[in-house]
Protein backbone atom coordinates (compact mmCIF):
# COMPACT_ATOMS: atom_id res chain seq x y z
CA UNK A 1 0.00 0.00 0.00
CA UNK A 2 1.46 3.33 -1.01
CA UNK A 3 1.52 6.32 1.29
CA UNK A 4 2.71 8.85 -1.26
CA UNK A 5 0.36 10.47 -3.76
CA UNK A 6 1.87 12.16 -6.79
CA UNK A 7 0.35 15.19 -8.47
CA UNK A 8 -1.43 14.31 -11.70
CA UNK A 9 0.41 16.96 -13.64
CA UNK A 10 4.00 16.13 -12.59
CA UNK A 11 6.00 15.13 -15.64
CA UNK A 12 7.53 11.70 -15.74
CA UNK A 13 11.37 11.68 -15.81
CA UNK A 14 12.65 12.22 -19.33
CA UNK A 15 9.30 13.39 -20.68
CA UNK A 16 9.70 16.58 -22.74
CA UNK A 17 7.05 19.26 -22.92
CA UNK A 18 4.88 19.24 -26.06
CA UNK A 19 6.13 21.15 -29.08
CA UNK A 20 2.81 22.94 -29.49
CA UNK A 21 1.58 25.38 -26.87
CA UNK A 22 -0.91 23.06 -25.23
CA UNK A 23 -2.87 25.23 -22.77
CA UNK A 24 -3.58 22.32 -20.41
CA UNK A 25 0.15 21.56 -20.11
CA UNK A 26 1.11 25.15 -19.32
CA UNK A 27 -1.76 25.43 -16.87
CA UNK A 28 -0.43 22.33 -15.13
CA UNK A 29 3.10 23.74 -14.92
CA UNK A 30 1.84 27.08 -13.58
CA UNK A 31 -0.32 25.32 -10.99
CA UNK A 32 2.61 23.18 -9.94
CA UNK A 33 4.76 26.28 -9.45
CA UNK A 34 2.07 28.04 -7.42
CA UNK A 35 1.61 25.01 -5.15
CA UNK A 36 5.36 24.74 -4.62
CA UNK A 37 5.61 28.44 -3.73
CA UNK A 38 2.67 28.27 -1.30
CA UNK A 39 4.07 25.18 0.38
CA UNK A 40 7.55 26.66 0.73
CA UNK A 41 6.22 29.95 2.08
CA UNK A 42 4.48 28.10 4.88
CA UNK A 43 7.64 26.19 5.75
CA UNK A 44 9.78 29.34 5.70
CA UNK A 45 7.27 31.15 7.93
CA UNK A 46 7.21 28.21 10.36
CA UNK A 47 11.02 28.16 10.58
CA UNK A 48 11.01 31.93 11.09
CA UNK A 49 8.62 31.46 14.01
CA UNK A 50 10.89 28.76 15.44
CA UNK A 51 13.88 31.11 15.45
CA UNK A 52 11.76 33.96 16.82
CA UNK A 53 10.45 31.84 19.73
CA UNK A 54 13.84 30.32 20.54
CA UNK A 55 15.43 33.78 20.77
CA UNK A 56 12.49 35.47 22.54
CA UNK A 57 13.59 36.36 26.07
CA UNK A 58 10.33 37.87 27.29
CA UNK A 59 7.40 35.87 28.61
CA UNK A 60 7.32 32.17 29.48
CA UNK A 61 10.71 31.06 28.18
CA UNK A 62 9.94 27.38 28.68
CA UNK A 63 6.67 27.65 26.76
CA UNK A 64 8.35 29.51 23.89
CA UNK A 65 10.92 26.73 23.46
CA UNK A 66 8.26 24.02 23.52
CA UNK A 67 6.16 25.84 20.93
CA UNK A 68 9.22 26.32 18.72
CA UNK A 69 10.02 22.60 18.84
CA UNK A 70 6.37 21.74 18.09
CA UNK A 71 6.53 23.90 14.96
CA UNK A 72 9.89 22.39 14.04
CA UNK A 73 8.46 18.89 14.25
CA UNK A 74 5.51 19.78 12.03
CA UNK A 75 7.83 21.58 9.60
CA UNK A 76 10.02 18.47 9.26
CA UNK A 77 6.95 16.38 8.45
CA UNK A 78 5.45 18.86 6.01
CA UNK A 79 8.84 19.45 4.41
CA UNK A 80 8.99 15.74 3.67
CA UNK A 81 5.57 15.98 1.98
CA UNK A 82 6.76 18.77 -0.29
CA UNK A 83 10.06 17.14 -1.18
CA UNK A 84 8.55 13.72 -1.87
CA UNK A 85 6.32 15.22 -4.56
CA UNK A 86 9.20 16.87 -6.43
CA UNK A 87 12.14 14.64 -5.48
CA UNK A 88 12.51 10.86 -5.35
CA UNK A 89 13.37 10.44 -1.66
CA UNK A 90 14.99 7.30 -0.28
CA UNK A 91 13.41 5.26 2.56
CA UNK A 92 15.74 6.71 5.21
CA UNK A 93 14.98 10.24 4.06
CA UNK A 94 11.24 9.57 4.29
CA UNK A 95 11.77 8.19 7.78
CA UNK A 96 13.53 11.38 8.86
CA UNK A 97 10.51 13.29 7.61
CA UNK A 98 8.15 11.07 9.57
CA UNK A 99 10.20 11.57 12.72
CA UNK A 100 8.91 15.13 12.91
CA UNK A 101 5.53 13.77 14.02
CA UNK A 102 7.22 11.99 16.93
CA UNK A 103 8.68 15.34 17.97
CA UNK A 104 5.49 17.38 17.54
CA UNK A 105 3.25 15.29 19.80
CA UNK A 106 5.24 15.50 23.05
CA UNK A 107 6.01 19.19 22.65
CA UNK A 108 2.36 20.02 22.01
CA UNK A 109 1.61 18.46 25.38
CA UNK A 110 4.63 20.03 27.10
CA UNK A 111 3.56 23.41 25.76
CA UNK A 112 0.11 23.01 27.32
CA UNK A 113 1.63 22.01 30.66
CA UNK A 114 3.86 25.08 30.63
CA UNK A 115 0.87 27.33 29.91
CA UNK A 116 -1.57 25.92 32.45
CA UNK A 117 0.57 24.39 35.18
CA UNK A 118 3.45 26.85 35.00
CA UNK A 119 6.19 24.24 34.73
CA UNK A 120 9.45 26.07 35.44
CA UNK A 121 11.88 23.51 34.14
CA UNK A 122 12.18 20.46 31.95
CA UNK A 123 12.03 17.48 34.28
CA UNK A 124 14.65 14.86 33.29
CA UNK A 125 11.86 12.26 33.26
CA UNK A 126 10.24 14.13 30.39
CA UNK A 127 13.07 13.07 28.12
CA UNK A 128 11.48 9.61 28.10
CA UNK A 129 8.76 11.06 25.86
CA UNK A 130 11.42 11.81 23.24
CA UNK A 131 12.77 8.24 23.07
CA UNK A 132 10.54 7.29 20.06
CA UNK A 133 11.80 10.33 18.14
CA UNK A 134 15.45 9.60 18.95
CA UNK A 135 15.04 5.90 18.09
CA UNK A 136 13.38 6.74 14.78
CA UNK A 137 16.13 9.17 13.78
CA UNK A 138 18.93 6.80 14.76
CA UNK A 139 17.25 3.86 13.06
CA UNK A 140 16.07 5.72 9.96
CA UNK A 141 18.20 3.54 7.67
CA UNK A 142 16.87 0.22 8.98
CA UNK A 143 13.23 1.03 9.73
CA UNK A 144 11.02 -0.22 6.85
CA UNK A 145 9.42 2.48 4.72
CA UNK A 146 7.79 1.04 1.66
CA UNK A 147 4.73 -0.61 0.21
CA UNK A 148 4.70 -3.67 2.45
CA UNK A 149 2.68 -4.45 5.54
CA UNK A 150 5.54 -3.60 7.90
CA UNK A 151 5.98 -0.18 6.32
CA UNK A 152 2.26 0.42 6.65
CA UNK A 153 2.30 -0.52 10.34
CA UNK A 154 5.29 1.77 10.99
CA UNK A 155 3.58 4.69 9.28
CA UNK A 156 0.35 4.10 11.18
CA UNK A 157 2.23 3.75 14.49
CA UNK A 158 3.84 7.17 14.05
CA UNK A 159 0.44 8.84 13.68
CA UNK A 160 -0.99 6.75 16.51
CA UNK A 161 1.79 8.21 18.65
CA UNK A 162 0.61 11.71 17.73
CA UNK A 163 -3.00 10.71 18.44
CA UNK A 164 -2.03 9.74 22.00
CA UNK A 165 -0.56 13.19 22.64
CA UNK A 166 -3.54 14.86 21.01
CA UNK A 167 -5.64 12.99 23.57
CA UNK A 168 -3.41 14.10 26.45
CA UNK A 169 -3.50 17.68 25.22
CA UNK A 170 -7.29 17.60 24.86
CA UNK A 171 -7.60 16.25 28.39
CA UNK A 172 -5.34 19.04 29.65
CA UNK A 173 -7.45 21.62 27.84
CA UNK A 174 -10.69 20.25 29.31
CA UNK A 175 -9.21 20.24 32.81
CA UNK A 176 -8.73 23.99 32.53
CA UNK A 177 -11.93 24.83 30.66
CA UNK A 178 -13.28 26.80 33.64
CA UNK A 179 -10.42 29.28 33.34
CA UNK A 180 -11.02 30.39 29.76
CA UNK A 181 -8.22 32.91 29.52
CA UNK A 182 -6.49 34.10 26.36
CA UNK A 183 -3.91 31.34 26.90
CA UNK A 184 -6.71 28.74 27.00
CA UNK A 185 -8.22 30.01 23.73
CA UNK A 186 -4.81 30.15 22.08
CA UNK A 187 -3.97 26.58 23.07
CA UNK A 188 -7.39 25.39 21.92
CA UNK A 189 -6.83 26.92 18.49
CA UNK A 190 -3.36 25.42 18.27
CA UNK A 191 -4.67 21.99 19.25
CA UNK A 192 -7.47 22.15 16.69
CA UNK A 193 -4.92 23.02 13.98
CA UNK A 194 -2.72 20.01 14.80
CA UNK A 195 -5.79 17.75 14.96
CA UNK A 196 -6.81 18.89 11.48
CA UNK A 197 -3.33 18.09 10.15
CA UNK A 198 -3.61 14.62 11.71
CA UNK A 199 -7.04 14.12 10.14
CA UNK A 200 -5.71 15.19 6.75
CA UNK A 201 -2.90 12.65 6.72
CA UNK A 202 -5.11 9.87 8.07
CA UNK A 203 -7.65 10.70 5.38
CA UNK A 204 -4.89 10.55 2.81
CA UNK A 205 -3.74 7.17 4.12
CA UNK A 206 -7.31 5.83 3.93
CA UNK A 207 -7.71 7.14 0.38
CA UNK A 208 -10.46 9.60 1.37
CA UNK A 209 -8.24 12.62 0.65
CA UNK A 210 -6.19 11.81 -2.48
CA UNK A 211 -4.45 15.17 -2.88
CA UNK A 212 -1.23 14.50 -0.92
CA UNK A 213 0.42 17.90 -1.35
CA UNK A 214 -2.74 19.49 0.04
CA UNK A 215 -1.36 18.84 3.53
CA UNK A 216 1.51 21.24 2.90
CA UNK A 217 -0.85 23.93 1.58
CA UNK A 218 -3.15 23.46 4.57
CA UNK A 219 -0.15 23.69 6.91
CA UNK A 220 0.90 26.97 5.26
CA UNK A 221 -2.54 28.42 5.92
CA UNK A 222 -2.43 27.33 9.56
CA UNK A 223 1.08 28.71 10.07
CA UNK A 224 0.03 32.16 8.89
CA UNK A 225 -3.04 32.05 11.11
CA UNK A 226 -0.92 30.99 14.09
CA UNK A 227 1.61 33.72 13.28
CA UNK A 228 -1.10 36.35 13.31
CA UNK A 229 -2.57 35.11 16.59
CA UNK A 230 0.84 34.74 18.24
CA UNK A 231 2.04 38.20 17.25
CA UNK A 232 -1.32 39.63 18.27
CA UNK A 233 -0.87 38.16 21.76
CA UNK A 234 2.68 39.50 21.97
CA UNK A 235 1.75 42.97 20.74
CA UNK A 236 -1.05 43.16 23.32
CA UNK A 237 1.44 42.60 26.14
CA UNK A 238 3.85 45.14 24.66
CA UNK A 239 1.14 47.79 24.20
CA UNK A 240 -0.26 47.22 27.68
CA UNK A 241 3.01 48.36 29.29
CA UNK A 242 4.30 50.55 26.47
CA UNK A 243 4.61 53.60 28.74
CA UNK A 244 6.58 51.76 31.42
CA UNK A 245 10.29 52.44 31.84
CA UNK A 246 10.92 49.56 34.26
CA UNK A 247 13.84 47.37 33.26
CA UNK A 248 14.07 43.59 33.63
CA UNK A 249 16.31 43.65 36.70
CA UNK A 250 13.92 45.94 38.57
CA UNK A 251 10.97 43.83 37.50
CA UNK A 252 12.59 40.67 38.93
CA UNK A 253 13.48 42.53 42.13
CA UNK A 254 9.84 43.50 42.71
CA UNK A 255 8.64 39.94 42.18
CA UNK A 256 11.27 38.66 44.60
CA UNK A 257 10.07 41.17 47.21
CA UNK A 258 6.49 40.07 46.61
CA UNK A 259 7.37 36.40 47.10
CA UNK A 260 9.19 37.20 50.33
CA UNK A 261 6.19 39.18 51.58
CA UNK A 262 3.72 36.42 50.73
CA UNK A 263 5.80 33.64 52.31
CA UNK A 264 7.19 35.34 55.43
CA UNK A 265 3.99 37.22 56.28
CA UNK A 266 1.69 34.48 54.93
CA UNK A 267 -0.30 37.32 53.43
CA UNK A 268 -1.89 35.01 50.87
CA UNK A 269 -3.99 33.49 53.67
CA UNK A 270 -5.96 36.75 53.85
CA UNK A 271 -9.05 36.40 51.67
CA UNK A 272 -9.29 40.17 51.13
CA UNK A 273 -5.70 40.57 49.96
CA UNK A 274 -5.68 42.92 46.95
CA UNK A 275 -3.16 44.22 44.46
CA UNK A 276 -3.56 47.76 45.75
CA UNK A 277 -3.01 46.84 49.41
CA UNK A 278 -0.05 44.61 48.59
CA UNK A 279 1.55 47.30 46.42
CA UNK A 280 1.17 49.81 49.27
CA UNK A 281 2.80 47.36 51.66
CA UNK A 282 5.76 46.96 49.28
CA UNK A 283 5.78 50.70 48.46
CA UNK A 284 5.35 50.00 44.74
CA UNK A 285 2.75 51.45 42.38
CA UNK A 286 -0.02 48.86 41.73
CA UNK A 287 0.44 49.10 37.96
CA UNK A 288 4.19 48.50 38.26
CA UNK A 289 3.67 45.48 40.53
CA UNK A 290 1.09 44.08 38.12
CA UNK A 291 3.53 44.49 35.23
CA UNK A 292 6.33 42.78 37.16
CA UNK A 293 4.12 39.75 37.90
CA UNK A 294 2.90 39.56 34.31
CA UNK A 295 6.37 39.79 32.78
CA UNK A 296 8.06 37.31 35.11
CA UNK A 297 5.29 34.85 35.97
CA UNK A 298 2.87 35.29 33.03
CA UNK A 299 0.03 35.60 35.53
CA UNK A 300 -2.11 38.33 36.99
CA UNK A 301 -2.06 39.14 40.69
CA UNK A 302 -4.98 36.88 41.63
CA UNK A 303 -3.56 33.88 39.75
CA UNK A 304 -0.17 34.39 41.35
CA UNK A 305 -1.54 34.59 44.90
CA UNK A 306 -3.87 31.64 44.32
CA UNK A 307 -0.84 29.55 43.44
CA UNK A 308 0.37 29.91 47.04
CA UNK A 309 -3.10 29.19 48.38
CA UNK A 310 -3.36 25.98 46.33
CA UNK A 311 0.00 24.75 47.63
CA UNK A 312 -1.21 25.43 51.16
CA UNK A 313 -4.47 23.59 50.45
CA UNK A 314 -2.59 20.56 49.13
CA UNK A 315 -0.56 20.54 52.33
CA UNK A 316 -3.68 20.68 54.52
CA UNK A 317 -5.51 18.01 52.52
CA UNK A 318 -2.58 15.67 53.16
CA UNK A 319 -2.42 16.62 56.83
CA UNK A 320 -3.84 13.88 59.10
CA UNK A 321 -5.07 16.50 61.57
CA UNK A 322 -7.31 17.95 58.83
CA UNK A 323 -8.69 14.58 57.72
CA UNK A 324 -12.08 15.20 59.38
CA UNK A 325 -12.33 18.89 58.47
CA UNK A 326 -14.80 19.99 55.82
CA UNK A 327 -13.53 21.17 52.42
CA UNK A 328 -15.01 24.59 53.24
CA UNK A 329 -12.75 24.83 56.28
CA UNK A 330 -9.70 24.09 54.14
CA UNK A 331 -10.80 26.71 51.61
CA UNK A 332 -11.18 29.45 54.20
CA UNK A 333 -7.99 28.50 56.02
CA UNK A 334 -6.08 28.87 52.75
CA UNK A 335 -7.38 32.35 52.00
CA UNK A 336 -10.23 31.64 49.59
CA UNK A 337 -13.34 33.73 50.04
CA UNK A 338 -15.77 30.98 49.04
CA UNK A 339 -15.84 27.25 48.43
CA UNK A 340 -16.90 27.47 44.77
CA UNK A 341 -13.89 29.57 43.83
CA UNK A 342 -11.64 27.19 45.76
CA UNK A 343 -13.02 24.08 44.04
CA UNK A 344 -12.64 25.55 40.53
CA UNK A 345 -9.14 26.94 41.14
CA UNK A 346 -7.94 23.74 42.81
CA UNK A 347 -9.19 21.48 40.01
CA UNK A 348 -7.68 23.74 37.34
CA UNK A 349 -4.32 23.55 39.09
CA UNK A 350 -4.25 19.84 39.99
CA UNK A 351 -6.76 18.10 37.71
CA UNK A 352 -8.61 16.83 40.82
CA UNK A 353 -11.28 18.23 43.11
CA UNK A 354 -10.15 18.83 46.70
CA UNK A 355 -12.11 15.73 47.83
CA UNK A 356 -10.49 13.57 45.15
CA UNK A 357 -7.07 14.90 46.08
CA UNK A 358 -7.65 14.10 49.76
CA UNK A 359 -8.77 10.53 48.97
CA UNK A 360 -5.79 10.04 46.67
CA UNK A 361 -3.43 11.16 49.44
CA UNK A 362 -5.02 8.80 51.92
CA UNK A 363 -4.94 5.80 49.58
Amino acid sequence: MSFEFELDFVLEPGLKPPASKDSSYFWAVDSQSIILVLSCLGLVQALFLCVYLLTLKKGNRNANIFLALLLLGLSIRIGKSVLSVYIDLGPWQRNLGLSGILLAGPFLWFYGLSLFKRKKGFNPRNYAHLIPFAAFVLGCKVIPNGLGTVGYVVYLSVFLHLAIYLGLSTRLLLQHRNAKSSAWSWYRNLLVGVVLIWIFYMGNLAGIIPYYIGGAIFFSLLVYIFSFLLLKRSSFTVEKYAASTMDKATSKKYVSELKTFLVEEEAYLESDLSLKRTAEQLEIAPRILSQAINENEQQNFSEFVNGYRIEKAKQLLRDASYATEKIATVAYDCGFGNVTSFNITFKNATGHTPSQYRKKGQA
